[in-house]
């Protein structure tokens, strides 16, 4: 008789920002799909994308954006880590780049690098 193996799998996170990415002029659909309102946003020239886990810690950098530039909140999931800023390019940019520098140096999580589309 074989024996049956039993695995057991959990995702343990580590303290990373996996994504921050900067989507430079995007079309007006785009926010619409985001359920960013366009009217509003399209006035804006970029939008910020940003993943991190512990995915609270979308808490953290949605007041980080917020303080450090002008941008404006468009989404927060503190369940999944997802945070989405709008504003004009350099605000976006200013924003991740303040957001990987704080998070990185005094909170000591691993950061990918900004990108830009």
């Amino acid at each position: 008789m074989e024996e049956k193996q039993r695995i057991i799998q959990e995702l343990v996170p580590g303290k990373q920002i996996t994504l921050a990415h900067i989507i430079a002029n995007p079309d007006s659909v785009l926010y619409e799909k985001l359920g960013l309102n366009p009217a509003v946003e399209y006035s804006k020239s970029a939008i910020g994308v940003l993943t991190v886990s512990p995915a609270e810690t979308a808490i953290i950098i949605a007041d980080i954006a917020l303080k450090s530039s002008g941008v404006e909140l468009g989404f927060v999931d503190r369940f999944s880590g997802s945070v989405i800023v709008t504003g004009t390019v350099s605000e976006v940019e200013a924003a991740e780049q303040a957001i990987l520098r704080y998070t990185e140096e005094t909170l000591g999580y691993t950061v990918c690098r900004m990108t830009r589309t």
